[in-house]
């Protein structure tokens, strides 16, 4: 049965009141959906007290059936994909919930992240939004799989509290705040890039409370390889990230959260004088360049020195040597793409205020509304 997006959502209110709408976007992942699903389904928080939103983006395999069998509603999006902003925004609408919980679906939470959710959104009504980390044990085991996860827990990890970004991966959001807001900007990120951080500054900018609370945790299930890796962080996140500091006047000086802390820049400005030096090196065959592309790289490293102790700690002394060479790699990305920004700032269309999200804005077809 076929009905439009506000037809979806008719039926009975349960007699237990709902405190989340669960709301997962997923496309071609079929089997990594089911154990996030189950991941759900194990939670400690009541059933009665969740729905479960799964929008599909146009998947071509199982996914959409996996979906259909524990779902209280499935979306599916039209001429998909339209990426996960719009799929969030897609599954926002329809809530019933005073709060959003977005779930990747390539992340299982923990039996006690819905209820962690839950307890921070009752006992603190002055935040808006919060947002968990990854956990210590990566699904893939390949090395770079789990140096990019243990990365992600170990900056959310050391950096609780206070926010003024987000993260969609395991995030919440009270709906009134969201949908006031805008939502996603779905039509500014058609695919998977910053959007829930942008969306992040825009609820930071109405003065909601943000905060960063790393105990609410997920197993992430992405297999990373270095070339996706590398691909991510030039043309998915340093790119437009830089494009969306350079409109807000916090490119340079200006100190930030997470990853734009002010020693961030300067190691990434560090990487560049690496490169340079060995350039000049290699171009002039002159030695002397060398030592300075040493003194360096070894800021970078002394600049990272607590993170590479933590990897050792908890993967071994191997590993942590292969994160330098990682993290050499991600500051020499980040620069490259941070000057790709600042030479194509001025082409790139701009992006004003968002109004406030509306169903009528989004337009999905529900293709098994189950209440279980």
């Amino acid at each position: 049965m076929t009905n439009d997006t506000t037809r979806a959502i008719a039926s009975e209110p349960d007699a237990t009141p709902l405190v989340l709408s669960v709301i997962v976007p997923a496309f071609r992942c079929a089997d990594m959906l089911r154990a996030s699903l189950a991941g759900l389904l194990a939670s400690d928080l009541p059933r009665a007290q969740w729905e479960l939103i799964v929008v599909d983006d146009g998947s071509d395999d199982e996914t959409p059936a996996v979906a259909r069998a524990v779902a209280d509603h499935v979306l599916v999006t039209p001429h998909g994909p339209r990426g996960p902003a719009f799929a969030r925004n897609s599954g926002a609408v329809i809530a019933r919930a005073p709060v959003l919980l977005f779930v990747d679906a390539d992340v299982v939470v923990a039996p006690t992240t819905l209820s962690g959710f839950a307890h921070r959104f009752a006992s603190q009504p002055d935040v808006a939004a919060a947002f968990g980390a990854y956990d210590e044990t990566p699904g893939d085991r390949g090395f770079v799989s789990q140096y990019r996860n243990l990365l992600h827990h170990y900056v959310h990890r050391t950096n609780p509290g206070a926010a003024s970004t987000f993260w969609a991966g395991c995030g919440a959001v009270r709906r009134e705040a969201f949908l006031a807001v805008g939502g996603y900007d779905h039509r500014r990120y058609p695919r998977p890039q910053i959007e829930d951080i942008e969306l992040g500054y825009r609820l930071s900018a109405r003065a909601h409370r943000i905060v960063l609370a790393p105990e609410l945790q997920g197993t992430h299930l992405k297999r990373w390889t270095l070339a996706n890796m590398l691909r991510t962080d030039f043309r998915e996140r340093s790119i437009p990230w830089m494009h969306l500091l350079l409109e807000r006047g916090e490119a340079i000086a200006t100190d930030g959260p997470l990853n734009l802390r002010v020693q961030e820049k300067v190691l990434t400005a560090a990487s560049g004088l690496m490169l340079l030096a060995v350039a000049l090196a290699v171009v002039l065959r002159e030695g002397r360049w060398l030592p300075v592309a040493g003194v360096a790289c070894a800021a970078i490293v002394m600049g990272n020195w607590r993170m590479l102790r933590w990897f050792a700690g908890i993967r071994g002394r191997r590993f942590a040597v292969g994160v330098v060479f990682l993290r050499l790699l991600f500051y020499v990305t980040s620069g490259v793409g941070a000057v790709c920004a600042v030479a194509t700032f001025g082409r790139r269309p701009q992006h004003g205020a968002l109004p406030p999200l509306r169903p009528t804005d989004i337009g999905v077809t529900a293709i098994g509304a189950l209440h279980v």
